[in-house]
């Protein structure tokens, strides 16, 4: 981030009540730049019945602002992201597949409907993930992989588009997590020692099989045993559980692993061990590739399909219709349908984009 060419740039900072997008204003300020911000209010559609934490989020903002002298501003997102990323997400489900709420939440909502509403006013939108962008020799902008493994989250920001890449910021990118706490602690911030959030983008703590049941309700279903066929028991909604699942099936003599699903039948089907074969695959189709910045050079590739710090080469062949196999040179767990699989170079450092897991 060079902070030179963002002297006379206007900055929009998007705050989350959370300590790093507070350590993204101490970084900005100490620069001498003065930002705006922002907090996107979502929350639930009823919020008597869920416990949203967006009144304690909105504490931690205004306080990391009054700090600084800084203008804080409510940009309402709430029907946008209940029109947009609540519909992607019960399409999917539904559909019997995987999807990622968080990933759609950055492209629609954060660097989406924020820039309707109030975005396309600043040069620059600056936000807390972690994650870094370099400008090659053609003058073309990537995403770039944090050196922190655990929280890189260029992931989460694989479906975003160029244009939005192009306004997008990230200044504790290059950081270690222990790095950002550590500011935070010695500049006395409000919420230097605040957890991290472990819910569904800007839901706080609502639980995804909650907010799956109440769109969707139960649809109770058989539990095959892949292999033999013998009945293990019921499932509630093939939609509250994923390939590759073990923990929480609650079925006796395991354990299970969920291996696959049959939408129109509703069975879902499990293997027994802790290691099944059938857990596994090597090869799978990708569909719709959505590219950040240039085409993949090559055919050697790095992936992940979830968000972990594993990066696994493979080679990725072009099927001519839209569609690529990716030939993995590991067998990878889990690989589920609606997953999106993210692309890097060879180093797993720039990321070329993401497409969707088909089979």
């Amino acid at each position: 981030m060079n902070i030179n060419e963002l002297k006379d740039k206007r900055i929009a900072v998007l705050l989350s009540g959370g300590v790093d997008s507070a350590v993204v204003v101490h970084v900005l300020t100490s620069q001498g730049l003065t930002p705006d911000c922002f907090y996107i209010k979502i929350g639930p559609e009823e919020e008597e019945e869920w416990d949203c934490s967006s009144e304690e989020d909105m504490e931690m903002c205004t306080a990391i602002c009054h700090r600084y002298g800084l203008k804080l501003e409510v940009v309402d997102c709430h029907q946008d992201y209940w029109d947009k990323v609540t519909r992607y997400t019960m399409d999917k489900v539904r559909a019997g597949l995987t999807p990622n709420p968080d990933v759609m939440c950055n492209r629609l909502i954060k660097f989406g409907a924020f820039y309707e509403k109030r975005g396309h006013e600043y040069d620059i939108i600056a936000t807390g993930h972690y994650a870094q962008t370099e400008v090659d020799e053609q003058g073309r902008k990537w995403l770039c992989t944090a050196p922190d493994p655990v929280k890189d989250q260029t992931d989460f920001l694989a479906q975003i588009f160029d244009w939005q890449l192009q306004k997008a910021i990230f200044p504790i990118g290059g950081m270690m997590k222990e790095e950002v706490r550590r500011i935070a602690e010695e500049n006395h911030l409000v919420n230097a020692k605040r957890k991290d959030s472990q819910g569904i983008c800007f839901l706080g703590k609502i639980n995804y099989n909650d907010y799956i049941r109440r769109y969707l309700g139960e649809n109770p279903g058989e539990v095959l045993e892949l292999e033999t066929g013998k009945k293990i028991g019921e499932h509630k909604g093939l939609w509250f559980h994923t390939i590759g699942q073990r923990k929480g099936l609650g079925f006796s003599g395991g354990p299970w692993f969920v291996i696959k699903k049959d939408i129109e039948k509703n069975i879902l089907y499990v293997s027994k061990g802790y290691n099944p074969e059938t857990a596994y695959k090597d090869t799978f189709l990708v569909r719709d590739l959505h590219l950040l910045t240039a085409p993949i050079e090559g055919t050697n590739i790095t992936f992940k399909i979830r968000h972990t710090s594993d990066y696994f080469p493979a080679t990725l062949e072009d099927r001519g219709d839209g569609t690529y196999v990716v030939h993995s040179s590991q067998k990878i767990h889990g690989v589920a349908p609606g997953q999106f699989c993210v692309i890097y170079d060879e180093q797993h450092h720039r990321c070329y984009g993401s497409a969707e897991i088909t089979l």
